[in-house]
Parts: C-alpha cells; structure tokens; sequence
C-alpha cells in the first residue's frame, strides 16, 4: 500500500536534500581532482604514518560531531512528532564487562507494586551502532512509556558505540548485562524467569547475538526476544530492495549508506561472517528464546526479518512476524502524528505484558 501520508510528505523533501547534496560532493570532487592533477607527491613511510594518525584523528572527531548534532536534532524534532514518557523512578548501574569496556544501564521501573519481583526486557537502542544513546529524547521516551504502559521493568544499555569500539564490544557487553541481571534478580526486583531481549534496528541484531551468545555459554532463562526492524545480516545478501524501487530511491544512495555502516561497525567486512555480527547466518538456531519481530513495508531490512522468522520456524522456534503496511524504518518514533506509531506502540506494549503470569492483572 502506498506510504503513509505524513512519511510520503517527509520522502519527497528527504530526496531533494540528498540530490543537492549528491551535487555538491560532485563539484567538490571535480576541484579536488583539478587542484591536485599533475602535482607529484613524495610520500615516505613517516608520512603515511602521520596521514593514518590524522585520518584516525579526524575520524573521531567527524564522530563526536556528528553524534553532537544528531542529538540535538532528536531532541528538537521530537518535540514535532514524538510522545514524551511519564516519570518514573529510574537508576543506573554500571556493569563490569571482562576484556571490553564497562557499561552503563538504566532501570526504569513501573509504578510501585506490592509485589517483590517484576518481569523485565533489556533493551538495545538503534542508530546504525555509532548513533543514539540511553540519555536520548527519543529513547528515553520510548523507555518510559513501554515501561509504563506494560507494567515491565526496562533495562536499558547503553552500548558501546563504533567506529570507536567495534564489533563484539556492543554484543560482549550486552551478554554482561544479562549475566549481571540474572546473577542481581533479587536485589534487582527482577524475575529471573521472565526476562526478555528487546532491539531496535542495529539494537535488533545485538539483541539477537545476545540470545545467540548466551545460548552458546551460560543458557539464562530468555523468555523471548522482540526484534523491531532488525539488521540481522551484515553481508547484505537478505536485504529487501523492492522498497527502493517504488520509493525510486537510487540503489547507490542506500548501499553507500549499508557499506558505510558494516564498516563502522565491523571494521573489516569479512566479519559480517561471524554469527554474533549477522545472527541470520548461525548455523543453528534450535533452542533460541521464541521472537517477536515487527518489520515496515518501506525498509530494505525487512528482508532480513522476514528471513530470520523463516529460520527460527525452521529450527523450531516459535516466532511472529508482523509487517506494516505503510510503514518506514523509524516509525516507532512518530507517535505523536502517525496512528501507526502508537499502533506499533502497542503492539509492543502487549508483547512485553505476555512476560506476566496469565492469572495475574498488570
């Protein structure tokens, strides 16, 4: 079905942002190549070291900046499209992960109960793995309105961002904060028994590798995982490019952008290989928790949803896969002026409430 009228308004005006900036690089390039045709160049091995040095260098700096002003635009256009979460009690913890950086998580918890212990979802944000973070608006939000809404306690990560700290740092740490969880439950107020991975987008495939992970090691009690519009192949083979025909979005705009986010997060491509950076190429999935993945009709990774519901249901995991019509990748987020978003919302919502005893009201 055709896009949602607000994402369609938003398309158009996205696609002539990226042609004038297509023809910008163009002529840039073009007085680049005029500046530097014919000039010889001597270039020693100290000076390819100091070059290496300084791309390095410029590379964390165009990342913190990039990071800076991504931020700042989430919390501006949230404000247009997005629905701010209730106040709720919240705490950090920092969490010691052996070989990698420590991580910090955030608990949001429900409305004070009498009861002693309440299920909870680890959750994993998105941002192509080098954007986004707990402290965000939008996820932020997010956390506390699920939290709210599905009387679960939220256990957000706040995940190691690439190129900085690449593959596996994100999933180690992941598999840290549920190891800690299940060793702190009671402390916690958490039901070691109903616990579940939750993802969206590049959180979606660390979410995955987590379940994946603990699998492989310890075995916790994972009730089930819930994966939004996840990135669950970095090769790229189980993409879905149908979307960008009828968009007539340029092949080569979207694969840049896909190239440029498994080498980020990966470093050398070749590691797309590893099951815990492409969960959908394991060579078993028998014995992994039950999954709930959403996917949108307008997202090229709906191909890689798609295919990992196939190969769950082939190993014999119960999983769900829901497509939305009308949707694009970021959906969740426009809650405020989308009905699909809070469709979606919900959708969630009642995933997560499935982790309370059936003869027990929220």
């Amino acid at each position: 079905m055709p896009l949602d009228p607000y994402f369609e308004d938003m398309h158009r005006a996205h696609m002539r942002d990226l042609t004038d900036q297509f023809r910008k690089r163009m002529l840039l390039s073009a007085r680049h190549f005029g500046a530097r045709f014919g000039r010889r160049t001597v270039r020693d091995a100290a000076h390819k070291e100091r070059r290496a040095q300084a791309a390095k260098t410029a590379r964390q700096s165009t990342s913190e900046w990039k990071r800076k002003n991504a931020r700042a635009w989430d919390t501006r256009f949230f404000e247009r499209i997005g629905v701010h979460g209730p106040g709720l009690d919240t705490e950090d913890h920092t969490v010691a992960v052996a070989g990698f950086p420590d991580v910090r998580v955030r608990l949001y918890r429900p409305a004070a109960s009498e009861r002693k212990s309440r299920p909870a979802v680890i959750a994993f944000f998105g941002g192509s793995f080098q954007l986004g973070g707990i402290d965000w608006t939008s996820e932020d939000a997010l956390f506390r309105s699920r939290t709210a809404d599905s009387g679960v306690i939220t256990i957000a990560v706040d995940y190691a961002l690439a190129p900085e700290h690449r593959f596996p740092t994100p999933v180690e740490q992941g598999y840290a904060v549920l190891e800690w969880v299940h060793e702190n439950a009671e402390e916690l107020g958490v039901d070691a028994t109903k616990i579940a991975l939750n993802g969206i987008s590049s959180g979606g495939n660390i979410a995955a590798a987590v379940a994946l992970a603990n699998r492989q090691r310890s075995q916790h009690p994972v009730f089930m995982q819930i994966l939004e519009v996840p990135t669950l192949d970095l090769t790229g083979k189980h993409l879905d490019l149908r979307p960008l025909r009828t968009l007539r979005v340029p092949y080569f705009f979207a694969r840049r952008e896909m190239v440029g986010v498994a080498k980020a997060y990966l470093g050398d491509r070749s590691r797309a290989r590893n099951p815990l950076a492409s969960p959908l190429l394991a060579t078993s999935l028998r014995g992994l928790p039950p999954a709930t993945i959403l996917t949108a009709e307008y997202d090229v990774l709906r191909g890689d949803g798609a295919a990992y519901a196939h190969a769950l249901r082939a190993a014999g995991v119960d999983a769900t896969a829901v497509e939305y019509k009308g949707a694009v990748h970021d959906t969740v987020d426009y809650r405020a002026v989308v009905p699909l978003a809070e469709r979606w919302h919900r959708d969630v919502v009642s995933a997560l409430q499935t982790l309370h005893p059936s003869d027990e009201a929220r």
